[in-house]
């Protein structure tokens, strides 16, 4: 075992990092989550707000699971993908968050090599997922509106069920991919990661290797997720919009529109901040602005998913007035 210290111009002090002897060189066995600041007061307040969000996220979507489940006018194929939305931004946000909860206080953030691709791997599943999960939503809803005599034997449970598990699939081939090129990596030097969370760019940026291999698959996997899963949905809402001009009552139009209007809002969020963060060229990364923007399609976005689809959904307002009205009774 050797004990390397180091200095950087970002730290006064010296870090130690832990290496361990493997052949001609030396690999790191953890490393030290950066984060947002070291102040103790931003901390604190840090940590209450990441928490208040936590919590939002799981009552909202554990919330609107249960209240799919209890009406029986919301089992139809939409509120299936939206109960499966909401299951995996359970999942999404816990993958990081918890992790964010339990480093703010901690005086060391350190995660070991092998919990660091654990949570590099999982949120590669889930993000990835989440994007073709949208997609299978805007399927959904074109066939709803341009063919709706066709709508339940076209989405039936089974091709429900295959398109989630579709979507997962790819996710975790996605994921494999990415943690696969990323195990091929060696950490030598610095062990400070400048992120809250373990991903690909702050990854490679500490990688003694040449990361351009992890870089262009990176750029080449993600950029054909976002093109085929983005032009779907593009195309989905063409034929939508066509099928919406053609309908003559205004109360009709309003419903069909009031239905696209909360998907098309999770979409561009997601899609966004998503394309914002990986689809640049790595000369122009900021890991400092890049930790903002994450904060927002990791931690965020899975709170507002519920709250878009309730707010704006007549159909779950009103699930929501019957549930509690016999829940009161």
């Amino acid at each position: 075992m050797l004990v390397l210290c180091f200095s950087t111009s970002l730290l006064s002090n010296c870090n130690c990092v832990v290496m361990m002897a493997k052949g001609n060189h030396s690999s790191i066995t953890e490393f030290v989550l950066l984060g947002f600041s070291e102040k103790r007061a931003i901390q604190a307040v840090l940590f209450m707000g990441f928490l208040l969000i936590y919590l939002i996220t799981l009552l909202g979507n554990v919330g609107m699971i249960t209240l799919i489940r209890l009406d029986s006018r919301l089992h139809t194929p939409m509120y299936f993908f939206l109960s499966s939305l909401s299951f995996l931004d359970i999942c999404y946000s816990s993958t990081i968050t918890p992790r964010v909860l339990s480093d703010l206080p901690a005086s060391q953030k350190v995660i070991s090599h092998s919990a660091c691709l654990a949570q590099f791997y999982f949120y590669a599943v889930f993000a990835t997922t989440e994007c073709y999960l949208l997609a299978a939503m805007a399927y959904d809803r074109y066939v709803a509106i341009c063919s709706p005599l066709l709508y339940v034997f076209s989405m039936s449970s089974r091709v429900c069920v295959l398109l989630v598990a579709g979507s997962y699939l790819v996710g975790v081939v996605n994921a494999t991919i990415h943690t696969g090129l990323a195990l091929q990596l060696s950490f030598c030097g610095p062990n400070i990661i400048n992120h809250f969370y373990c991903d690909g760019p702050p990854l490679y940026a500490i990688s003694c290797t040449d990361p351009t291999t992890n870089e262009i698959a990176m750029f080449l996997v993600v950029g054909f997720n976002m093109l085929i899963t983005s032009v779907f949905i593009l195309v989905s809402y063409i034929f939508i919009s066509c099928a919406i001009l053609r309908i003559r009552s205004a109360e009709g139009r309003q419903k069909a529109l009031s239905t696209c209007a909360s998907h098309l809002t999770a979409v561009t969020l997601l899609y966004g901040t998503t394309i914002f963060t990986y689809l640049r060229p790595s000369s122009s990364y900021s890991l400092n602005t890049d930790k903002v923007v994450s904060v927002f399609y990791t931690v965020v976005i899975p709170m507002l998913n519920p709250l878009i689809y309730s707010l704006r959904n007549q159909e779950v307002k009103g699930a929501l007035s019957r549930v509690v009205e016999r829940i009161t009774v």
